[in-house]
């Protein structure tokens, strides 16, 4: 997700401590602006995907009824456990594809080109998922939890995100607030793998012959890291779909991501899988520019002071 290495230029050299810091205060930031912009559209999403059928007429149904019922905050529920979770989350994922890319090297020492291929960029976003997902589980199980809360008249039955967890342990352990990891893998995987592939190929594109991607403009970023979003997104929501119902059902609604894939197919069809679809593409552009330009901003910012 970090600008600074283009994918022409790939090289084998380690970040230093100094560079380490700076890629997760700024990923961190990076984070906050991509929830506060796009938190609404994945309220939208989430009680689209996890409504019985007929309870809304579609995405626009979901924002009306959401401000008539709560008013303008009522669209930023649930958005403390993603703030919590953004630094930590975009910090670990920056360090986890910048070390995937190093294995890559480390894999093959008899490198033809220097320059690490889209395959090979897609396999190291994938990777970065692995550690990542541990962090972003328990925190869209909380997230999802608080979204879905008074939906369709149903109570409110947590107050905040420490709230939800505490719950979640009484009723099942650690087992429950970590459910819904293998789907969060399933979803982020070939996610990130299309994300960072999406964004080094479109920054290459916008980059003019005999200049270097690391030199582009604010708006060349912009639309680099909206693509990389749509990308992502354009993959990820079936997965996302059957994770969102796995982590709001009731113990013991679903036995695993399979058996829920299985139910949702039989109870409302195919095209249940594609739920909250509007919402999510519609998010992803904005948020993910303003990831990069948060990250881009405040790595300049960071430059400047050490």
């Amino acid at each position: 997700q970090s600008s600074e290495a283009p994918a022409a230029e790939e090289t084998r050299v380690a970040a230093s401590p100094a560079d380490s810091v700076k890629a997760f205060i700024a990923g961190g930031f990076g984070g906050v602006c991509a929830v506060l912009v796009g938190h609404p559209f994945d309220l939208t999403k989430t009680r689209l995907q996890t409504a019985p059928p007929g309870t809304y007429t579609g995405a626009v149904d979901v924002v009306k009824r959401t401000l008539a019922r709560d008013g303008l905050t009522g669209l930023y529920r649930g958005m403390v456990p993603p703030l919590l979770g953004v630094t930590p989350i975009f910090a670990v994922s920056f360090w986890a594809y910048d070390a995937s890319k190093q294995l890559i090297y480390a894999a093959t020492p008899k490198r033809a080109n220097e320059a690490l291929s889209i395959p090979e960029l897609a396999l190291a976003g994938f990777l970065s998922a692995v550690p990542t997902t541990l962090i972003t589980a328990p925190v869209e199980r909380a997230k999802v939890l608080l979204q879905v809360q008074g939906q369709g008249g149903s109570e409110h039955k947590y107050k905040g995100v420490t709230d939800v967890l505490k719950h979640l342990y009484k009723e099942g352990g650690i087992r429950s607030i970590f459910r819904g990891t293998g789907a969060t893998l399933i979803r982020d995987g070939p996610g990130s793998a299309a994300y960072f592939a999406a964004y080094e190929v479109t920054k290459k594109a916008l980059t003019p012959a005999g200049s270097s991607p690391a030199e582009l403009n604010l708006g060349a970023i912009i639309v680099a890291g909206g693509m990389a979003g749509v990308a992502m997104w354009s993959i990820a929501i079936p997965p996302d779909v059957l994770k969102s119902r796995l982590q709001s059902a009731p113990s013991g609604t679903y036995s695993g991501f399979m058996d829920c894939a299985r139910k949702t197919i039989a109870q409302d069809g195919v095209r249940a899988l594609w739920k909250g679809f509007g919402p999510a593409m519609a998010r992803a552009f904005p948020a993910n520019a303003a990831t990069f330009l948060g990250v881009e901003a405040s790595r300049k910012v960071l430059d400047g002071l050490f």
